[in-house]
């Protein structure tokens, strides 16, 4: 156990700080761990120590360790205290034996389940405390993911602007060509871009930072979901955050695909527009379904953080 001089306070930055830690060692190929534990004592007090280069935080109250309890376990409450909470969100997603290869999808949603009007306008459904969530979540993974509509609609960075962290590669699926360089993530690098779209749908003359990937046949009406995993994993890219629309995530729902499914609940009604998932028909409730579920408060709204596969 290393001297109490280690022992500081703790705050927010560093706290990040951590967790930024836990995802480095994924990123350079260590084992995850899978015994993280993480508690705030009276004081607000923790312990920290790096065995191997790898962050492991003690409490100061309890300097033989424990265990991060349950992971994925349901919480009776709503979060309120803000450390507490970026613990509990962020360690999961990167401690366990799921998290070097890990699919994580997110959605904001009005309260009448609605992620755009119907003219496609969804900037910004959520608030500020959402939108620094999504940011962080790049921060976390190797490559965020949206679909074509979500470019062309929202013309997104898709980087790291509200926290520090690296900036993830950037992967829009484009079956039919339709991004060009109009586009911000075509535009402006140096971050890396890869666009995935069917044969005989490439491009030439576009940025050095971007990279056109075939995916599935030129006959595809979609772009296979496995076949688009398997391409980017071999590529490096294990860790996937997709951040829209919700086609794109409704995809990978129903092809059983994502690890977890975390959707921002902002408190408006919209009335109309573009709904949350588009997923088959079912008659009645049996066929719905029901996740085991965290809720987080994130200003104004509410994230529901639904693990989909075996605890991350």
């Amino acid at each position: 156990m290393p001297p109490s001089h280690h022992q500081r306070s703790l705050d927010e930055q560093n706290a990040w700080a951590l967790i930024s830690a836990l995802r480095a060692r994924l990123r350079h190929g260590k084992p995850p761990l899978t015994n993280t534990g993480i508690r705030l004592g009276d004081n607000g007090d923790v312990l920290a120590v790096a065995p191997d280069d790898a962050w492991l935080l003690l409490t100061t109250e309890a300097e033989r360790g424990w265990a991060w309890p349950a992971h994925g376990a349901s919480c009776d409450a709503i979060s309120v205290d803000p450390l507490t909470q970026l613990f509990d969100l962020y360690v999961p997603l990167c401690t366990g034996p799921n998290a070097p290869q890990l699919v994580v999808a997110h959605l904001a949603q009005s309260l009448d389940g609605r992620i755009a009007t119907s003219n496609g306008i969804s900037q910004f459904i959520s608030g500020p405390e959402d939108l620094q969530h999504n940011h962080r979540m790049r921060a976390l993974f190797d490559a965020v993911m949206v679909g074509a509509s979500t470019v062309e609609h929202d013309d997104p960075r898709l980087t790291t602007r509200l926290c520090p962290g690296e900036d993830p590669v950037r992967v829009v699926i484009d079956p039919q060509g339709r991004i060009g360089p109009e586009h911000r993530v075509v535009r402006d690098g140096p971050s890396r871009t890869v666009l995935l779209r069917r044969e005989g749908y490439t491009s030439t003359a576009l940025a050095d930072h971007v990279e056109v990937i075939p995916v599935g046949s030129a006959h595809d009406q979609w772009l296979p979901i496995s076949e688009i995993l398997k391409t980017l994993r071999t590529r490096g890219l294990r860790r996937i955050f997709i951040e829209g629309g919700g086609i794109t995530v409704s995809r990978f729902f129903e092809a059983g695909l994502l690890d977890r499914l975390q959707v921002s609940v902002s408190p408006i009604i919209i009335g109309s527009g573009r709904p949350a998932f588009t997923l088959p028909e079912v008659l009645d409730l049996d066929g719905a379904k029901t996740f085991d579920a965290r809720t987080f408060s994130m200003g104004r709204d509410v994230l529901f953080d639904c693990r989909l596969s075996n605890p991350a």
